[in-house]
């Protein structure tokens, strides 16, 4: 009568293949902490609708404009009497079916543009009011030094990753110069839509003429931030654009990411329950 084999006891292997075992049994567990996600609070509710309402909003103002300067396009890139283009080639009208509706153009541009006024409006006094600016508005280290570290990083130029939190500091300065840009785009308007109501605005801007051109390069800028916007979006990753529409974006357990803790700050996150950024693991 056989005995039972004993559990505890070892098989005589050879030693590669109890080095074989020992690594396998390493990388599993590995894999298996890295298995389990952690969601992150990313944005939250209200960041989320006024940013998707802005996008409508954003492009109908942009495509209406476009109508309107159709009729006096004056504008063009160069220096002195030298002309490298205009804004913008006959030919882009035509792909735009532009051209001939400046009175839909503005129609659509003076109804939409109060609304947009309105949603930047309500999204400047929800981060003032919720305290989300800190995570918006850069630092003295963020534009001297940490801004320039994202651009480098980007551009395969810095092979180490800067710091990142809920924006790294290329977006803060990005973002903040983007509602600066949307103030001016909305006064400016005003300026040219109403110069004898609004002359003291008209005066500060520098006059009609001047109000107009601030206005175009406002445009000129949006659409600049939404090419860009869009790529970085792009090459970020599906979570990324995920986290705009869930409010989270999922990270492992071995990550080292805090969404609250800002860019240049060295001081431990907060512990206590009622931390504004709550976190949920999630099994892979």
């Amino acid at each position: 009568m056989s005995l039972p084999p004993d559990p505890d006891a070892r098989m005589d292997l050879p030693d590669h293949d109890l080095v074989d075992r020992d690594a396998t049994r390493d990388s599993e567990a590995a894999a298996a902490d890295h298995d389990h996600l952690v969601a992150h609070e990313m944005h939250p509710l209200a960041i989320r609708w006024m940013h998707w309402v802005n996008f409508p909003l954003l492009f109908i103002m942009m495509w209406s404009g476009l109508r309107i300067y159709w009729a006096n396009d004056i504008y063009v890139a160069g220096i002195g009497t030298w002309e490298f283009f205009a804004f913008f080639p006959k030919q882009f009208y035509e792909v735009l079916d532009a051209p001939f509706k400046l009175a839909k153009g503005m129609a659509f541009h003076f109804s939409f543009g109060w609304l947009f006024a309105l949603n930047g409006l309500a999204y400047v006094t929800y981060l003032a009011i919720s305290g989300q600016w800190r995570h918006l508005v850069p630092d003295r280290r963020a534009l001297t030094v940490e801004a320039p570290q994202v651009v480098a990083h980007d551009l395969h130029l810095r092979d180490e990753a800067p710091p990142q939190g809920r924006y790294n500091a290329a977006q803060q300065v990005t973002y903040t110069l983007v509602i600066l840009m949307g103030a001016l785009v909305v006064a400016s308007g005003l300026a040219i839509l109403k110069p004898t109501q609004a002359t003291l605005l008209t005066t500060l801007l520098g006059g009609y003429e001047f109000a107009r051109f601030l206005h175009f390069a406002s445009f000129i800028g949006f659409a600049l931030f939404f090419v860009l916007h869009v790529l970085q979006i792009a090459r970020a990753g599906l979570g990324n654009f995920l986290s705009m529409i869930t409010g989270y974006v999922l990270e492992s357990r071995a990550a080292d990411f805090d969404p609250q803790r800002r860019r240049g700050d060295d001081r431990e996150p907060p512990t206590s329950d009622d931390s504004s950024t709550p976190t949920t693991e999630v099994p892979a």
